[in-house]
């Protein structure tokens, strides 16, 4: 029996307030039309194949609007089950089509004619329902007599009871007729869970719920699940994606009532909360309870990273989908604030994980990629700097060109545009103009030549006036060797240090390494020292800057192995992904891994890590094979090859190599004679030094 038409108005929306659901009873499909069409429910589960639009030849019907409510499916009256009732509503698309012979003498060739103005109008409508993981389609057909047909106006509605879908889930609706004459309609209906159904009672499976709350204290977020003594559920943490199925996160099965905390670095927008008793087709519910958290904001954004694929395109790293624009823009050496090239370049548009293009020939090590959300800057990464090296003193040209094909070039700078006649290598070329970059020797040679001039003329007559006055020239040599050597500890090397914190033993090891590296000519970063700034910025925000840098400054970056760190990197290699919260908000080793591995992948790492490891702790062939494409040192064994692996890549072997070794080796003794060999334990002699006896 058809349903009355006002049953419709009740709830009918894309978020409707669930006070009380019609019940429907029995399992079977049905559907229902609005007064005066007919329509017939085809076939209730059928493959969708939209296929490509058709141009309609004449009159035809198509969906244009599509309503949802609620409903109760039962079998019993306290057996129930969620359902998703549609409405399509229908409108005549299209003209009939003018017989020629009625154009070219002013009436009816034939009687016939006139026989499709009073044909009714059939339509077949697909609807299509997608709530993870189930799919399903379904076929209906319209018919509309012609005394109904008003070109361009609505003839009714067909209603379709329903799709049935889980408590809490996201159902996604799509709409359109076969064969296809307009686009498909779509529409995303959120269902409610237990806690937003007054008809809770009528559905079996709200009975043992789980129910979850969550609070915060200071730092920590606490779920607190208020289940029965010793009742079995599930746990997951998930993100859930715009695009796609969630990403798992974590999960667990417990046994009530339970207390669950997580960290606030943890916390992210799209992070949601999944619970269920285990029994055999419970329901689960979702919660995702920090969305408007500002602290989940925060994270999202220190978790983003910016990924270079190829010299011209990119994509954007974060867990979350975010409203975002990009633009290029050019960073001069100094730590000048990067200059966007916006114009003659525009904002573009950034989704989450999608590869996106900017208008580049080649790339350049000062082009840096800026990400604005509401604008404001929140992320900027100079990409082709780690594969291109360090910022050149280079000028940026822009080239304009104008009717009949003038040309004409100027240098930007943060005050404007300054005209300079020049030719450079072409980084961005369009129609309406280019950019260039060209070294600036080209400008400043001739500017500065009188002063080279000048300044070779003053070292001339210094030069003698010091041979003329020997014990004096004496005193300033050894002042100038004393600035000299001062110079170069200012230009040291810069390392950073990456281990696995295995235990509070093998960290004071670790920190005794970096202090007798410090007292070289070396820079050396390591996270020890860095604690606060790491729990600031969290780890990968920290790596990231730090690796950045030390990349930058020509580098390089030392990953000490410890069975920890292999244990961690095999898993890194084998999953691609680590399970969270097995570490404290201080493991900057397990941040590093989805940095440092693209660099082994892809080649770029040699000449940029090398690696080493403890005698007597570890092996260097138990270091995973990806990592030994780079040298592996063993300590304090190989001291001089490891200390000679950290010079400048161009510096000269020191002959001062081998007293180094022995001065970081005396350092680092005491500290391995601790690790190896706790107090109150016998220590075999052994010699000091690398490359000393056994002590026998």
């Amino acid at each position: 029996m058809p349903v009355p038409w006002f049953l419709l108005s009740l709830a009918l929306g894309r978020s409707p307030v669930v006070l009380s659901l019609e019940r429907l009873v029995g399992p079977q499909d049905a559907t229902h039309c609005s007064p005066g069409l007919s329509c017939h429910l085809w076939d209730s589960d059928i493959l969708c194949l939209p296929g490509d639009i058709m141009p309609a030849p004449g009159p035809v019907l198509a969906p244009t609007h599509l309503q949802t409510e609620l409903v109760l499916r039962c079998h019993k009256e306290t057996d129930c089950d969620l359902c998703v009732r549609v409405a399509v509503h229908l409108a005549v698309h299209g003209h009939w089509e003018e017989p020629e012979d009625e154009e070219k003498f002013g009436g009816a060739a034939d009687p016939g004619v006139e026989e499709p103005r009073n044909a009714s109008l059939q339509a077949q409508v697909v609807l299509s329902f997608q709530a993870y993981p189930t799919a399903r389609c379904v076929l209906l057909e319209v018919q509309v007599p012609a005394a109904l047909v008003q070109f361009g106006q609505s003839v009714g509605s067909v209603v379709y009871d329903c799709f049935e879908a889980a408590l809490g889930s996201e159902v996604r609706i799509w709409s359109y007729t076969q064969p296809r004459y307009e686009k498909e309609l779509n529409l995303t209906q959120q269902l409610p869970d237990c806690r937003g159904l007054e008809v809770r009672n009528s559905i079996p499976s709200c009975w043992a719920l789980p129910w979850l709350n969550v609070s915060a204290d200071g730092d920590n977020v606490h779920l607190v699940l208020n289940v029965s003594e010793e009742q079995h559920f599930g746990l997951s943490l998930y993100w859930n994606q715009v695009q796609g199925p969630p990403k798992p996160r974590w999960h667990k099965n417990l046994t009530g009532p339970q207390i669950i905390t997580l960290n606030h670095t943890d916390l992210v927008p799209c992070l949601c909360i999944q619970v269920w008793p285990l029994e055999p087709d419970s329901v689960r519910t979702n919660i995702c309870p920090f969305r408007e958290d500002p602290r989940a904001h925060r994270n999202l954004w220190r978790a983003a990273r910016l990924r270079l694929l190829t010299l011209q395109s990119w994509l954007l790293d974060a867990p979350c989908s975010l409203p975002a624009e990009a633009a290029l823009c050019w960073r001069a050496p100094g730590g000048d604030p990067c200059q966007p090239l916006v114009p003659p370049l525009s904002w573009e548009n950034v989704t989450v994980d999608k590869v996106l293009e900017f208008p580049l020939l080649k790339g350049h090590p000062n082009l840096c990629v800026q990400v604005n959300s509401w604008e404001k800057l929140q992320l900027q990464e100079c990409l082709w700097a780690d594969s291109l090296g360090p910022l050149k003193d280079d000028v940026l040209l822009l080239e304009t060109r104008g009717p009949q094909d003038n040309r004409s070039l100027c240098a930007l700078e943060p005050s404007g545009c300054t005209s300079l006649p020049s030719k450079a290598s072409t980084l961005w070329d369009d129609d309406l103009g280019a950019l260039w970059a060209c070294p600036m020797d080209k400008y400043i040679h001739k500017r500065w030549a009188l002063v080279w001039l000048a300044c070779l003329l003053f070292a001339a007559a210094l030069s003698l006036i010091l041979l003329l006055k020997k014990d004096h020239a004496k005193g300033w040599l050894r002042l100038l060797k004393q600035d000299v050597r001062s110079g170069a500890a200012a230009r040291s090397r810069a390392a950073l240090l990456l281990y696995s914190a295995d235990d509070s033993g093998f960290e004071r090891l670790v920190g005794a390494l970096a202090s007798a590296l410090c007292q070289l000519p070396l820079r050396v970063a390591v996270d020890l020292w860095s604690r606060r700034e790491l729990s600031a910025q969290g780890p990968v925000a920290w790596f990231h800057a730090q690796r950045r840098q030390t990349l930058q400054e020509g580098g390089v970056v030392v990953l000490l192995f410890s069975p920890g760190a292999v244990a961690l990197c095999s898993e890194w290699l084998q999953d691609g992904v680590s399970a969270p919260g097995a570490h404290g908000p201080h493991d900057a080793f397990r941040a590093s891994l989805s940095c440092v591995l693209p660099d082994f992948l892809q080649g770029r790492a040699p000449g940029s890590y090398v690696g080493a490891c403890f005698d007597r702790l570890l092996h260097p062939d138990a270091v995973p094979a990806l990592f030994r494409t780079v040298p592996v040192f063993t300590l304090p064994s190989q001291l001089p090859d490891f200390l000679g692996a950290l010079q400048q890549p161009r510096a000269a072997r020191s002959g001062r190599l081998q007293e180094r070794a022995e001065q970081v080796s005396r350092a680092l003794q005491p500290a391995l004679d601790s690790y190896f060999h706790p107090p109150g334990t016998p220590a075999p002699g052994r010699g000091v030094g690398p490359g000393a006896g056994d002590g026998t």
